[in-house]
């Protein structure tokens, strides 16, 4: 190279794409930490011989069937609303289906003579009720509307858990799903709390508290690295909110062989179908 002045550009211009290359470099690296270190905590998850929330909720919606499940709880010293009807039955079914409407309605009722659950059951029959009613008589509605309710109860330990789940499709808009659960102490009818159905299932307060934490946290990172992939229709967790805690959470129940579910749907509040579930077996 007889000039000294292109032998300096060339090697200006080298040691430029050499930075711009080690930074792009670096760029890549943390990119692919991040995803390593998200494959991480659900491989974790996996390694504990836990579910992925797809089985969950799978088997969650498996568990709606509509009928109670005593585990040969006897029932024949509790005093009864309805005589002829068990501690918990189908008060109303409806069924109604046309262009503009489809209803299928089986909503619950705590068949317990106290006052606990009479007024459950007139908040429960009269939320539902009203919505049904709200539909039927929109009859002009240009978008089609699919509502149902079902439920599940069972009995474990002389604790009455009741979870009732209503889904709502209103034409083009996004489905809607919500969940309320309902846990009486059979033995002094009173309602159960989240802390007494650990304490039945002999659980550690604070590592239930690191199980929600985890569950939440992992939930939160798959939303985030969609979010970063260009998807918007994703819900955005608060993980600073005290309802993933013991003591803030809100819909819980014990299952058909025990197993504690402690579940966030999101439904309750917004328009959305997304939860986190927790399962202490």
């Amino acid at each position: 190279m007889k000039d000294p002045k292109i032998l300096y550009i060339l090697i200006i211009i080298f040691c430029i794409f050499a930075i711009i290359a080690g930074i792009y470099a670096q760029f890549i690296a943390q990119k692919n930490d991040e995803t390593n270190n998200l494959n991480v905590e659900e491989t974790i998850m996996m390694e504990e011989g836990e579910k992925s929330q797809v089985e969950l909720k799978e088997q969650l919606n498996e568990l709606f069937t509509n009928t109670l499940n005593l585990n040969g709880y006897d029932t024949t010293g509790i005093q009864k609303l309805n005589t002829e009807e068990d501690i918990v039955y189908t008060a109303y079914d409806i069924q109604e289906t046309n262009d503009v409407y489809e209803v299928n309605m089986k909503i619950p009722a705590v068949n317990i003579k106290n006052e606990l659950s009479i007024t459950l059951n007139n908040a429960t029959q009269t939320t539902f009720i009203n919505k049904a009613n709200e539909i039927i008589a929109n009859k002009e509605s240009k978008k089609k509307t699919i509502y149902t309710i079902d439920y599940a109860a069972y009995v474990n330990n002389d604790i009455l858990s009741l979870v009732i789940r209503s889904t709502l499709k209103e034409g083009t808009a996004a489905q809607r799903v919500m969940i309320q659960t309902y846990n009486y102490n059979l033995t002094n009818n009173t309602e159960a709390s989240l802390v007494d159905l650990i304490t039945v299932k002999k659980l550690n307060k604070d590592e239930v508290n690191d199980k929600i934490a985890k569950v939440v946290k992992i939930a939160y990172n798959e939303s985030q690295a969609l979010k970063n992939m260009g998807y918007n229709q994703i819900y955005n967790r608060d993980l600073t909110n005290e309802m993933y805690t013991v003591d803030g959470a809100g819909v819980y129940f014990l299952g058909p062989n025990g197993e504690l579910y402690i579940i966030y749907p999101y439904g309750n509040n917004e328009f959305t179908s997304t939860m986190d579930i927790i399962l202490l077996e």
